[in-house]
C-alpha cells in the first residue's frame, strides 16, 4: 500500500523517515497523539482493551501523501500484562470512487495519460457544467488554479523523466488533500484546476491551506538527494455573472499574485 518493502521497514520507526503520520491537521502524529502510545495507555489505565482509530496522512515511498484509516489495539501478555500494540492500516474507501470515476473518464478519452487526472478539456466541461447549476441552484464552488513552483529548473537541472515524477507526486498529492467530491484536473505543463464545491470562503481557504501543507512534507527522493515541492495558488469563488473564461483568468490572476510574492502559498479574492 505504501510502496515500501518489509526489508525496508522492518526495525525501523516514522522517526526514521518512514511512512512519517501527518493527522487531519497536517502535525506529526509521532509528536503528539501516536495511536500506539494512546491504546497502550487508556488500555493500561481503564483496565481493558481500548480501540483507537483515527486518520492520517501517509508518505507514499515514491513521495506523495495519502489517507488511511488507522486501527491501533493493545497486545497482552499471559499474565495480562501490556507490552506492545499492533496498527491496521486501510486506505481510505473513496480510492474506489476516484477508481470508478477514471474508469469512465478513460472511456470518453478525457484523461491526461500521465497523471491520469482529468484533461483540460474535460476541466473546461465540468468546470461549465458548475457554473450552470450556480445560477440554476444556487449551489456554490470555488476554484483553484495551481501551478508547481520552479518546475522548468527542475526540468533542465534532473531531467524530463524526473519532472514527470514531480508532476505524478503533486497531482496524487493535490488529489488526496481534496475531498472525494471535489474535482482535479491537469490545466496543462505544471498547471492544475481544483474545483471544490458546496464550499463557503472560510472552507475553501482551509482546503487550499491542507493541500500547500501536504506538498510541503512531500518530497521526491533522487540520487542527488530530495526534490522539494511547492506551488503557487489562486483561489476565488465563482459569481452567478461569471463565464468560464471569466473566472478562470481571475484564479489565474491571483495564481501569479503568490508566485509575485514568494511561491508556496496561496492567494485569494472571495467577493464581487
Amino acid at each position: 500500500m505504501t510502496g515500501y518493502t518489509q526489508d525496508e521497514v522492518v526495525g525501523k520507526t516514522c522517526s526514521n523517515n518512514v511512512l512519517r503520520h501527518l493527522d487531519k491537521q497536517i502535525e506529526s502524529l509521532c509528536n503528539g497523539d501516536c495511536p500506539l502510545s494512546e491504546t497502550m495507555e487508556l488500555s493500561e489505565s481503564m483496565g481493558r482493551k481500548i480501540r483507537v482509530e483515527t486518520e492520517a496522512y501517509l508518505r507514499h515511498k515514491d513521495g506523495h501523501r495519502m489517507l488511511v484509516s488507522i486501527r491501533a489495539v493493545p497486545i497482552r501478555n499471559a499474565e495480562g500484562k501490556i507490552t506492545g500494540a499492533i496498527e491496521i492500516f486501510r486506505e481510505k474507501a473513496h480510492k474506489e470512487v476516484v477508481l470508478w470515476k477514471m474508469k469512465q473518464l478513460e472511456e470518453l478519452a478525457l484523461v491526461d495519460p500521465l497523471t491520469r487526472l482529468a484533461n483540460r478539456r474535460h476541466t473546461e466541461a465540468n468546470l461549465q457544467r458548475r457554473i450552470e447549476e450556480l445560477n440554476r441552484y444556487g449551489w456554490p464552488f470555488g476554484v483553484l488554479y495551481i501551478d508547481i513552483d520552479r518546475f522548468k529548473k527542475i526540468n533542465d537541472r534532473y531531467g524530463h523523466t524526473t519532472g514527470d515524477k514531480v508532476l505524478k507526486l503533486t497531482s496524487l498529492t493535490l488529489q488526496n488533500s481534496l475531498r472525494p467530491f471535489d474535482f482535479l484536473g491537469r490545466w496543462g505543463g505544471e498547471e492544475f484546476v481544483a474545483i471544490v464545491i458546496n464550499v463557503n470562503e472560510e472552507q475553501l481557504l482551509q482546503i487550499a491551506d491542507r493541500a500547500l501543507r501536504l506538498l510541503e512534507q512531500s518530497d521526491l527522493r533522487v540520487e542527488a538527494g530530495k526534490i522539494h515541492v511547492t506551488v503557487s495558488m489562486g483561489a476565488t469563488m465563482a459569481k452567478p455573472s461569471d463565464t468560464l473564461e471569466e473566472l478562470l483568468e481571475r484564479a489565474d490572476q491571483l495564481m501569479y499574485q503568490s508566485k509575485a510574492a514568494g511561491r508556496n502559498r496561496v492567494s485569494a479574492r472571495m467577493s464581487a
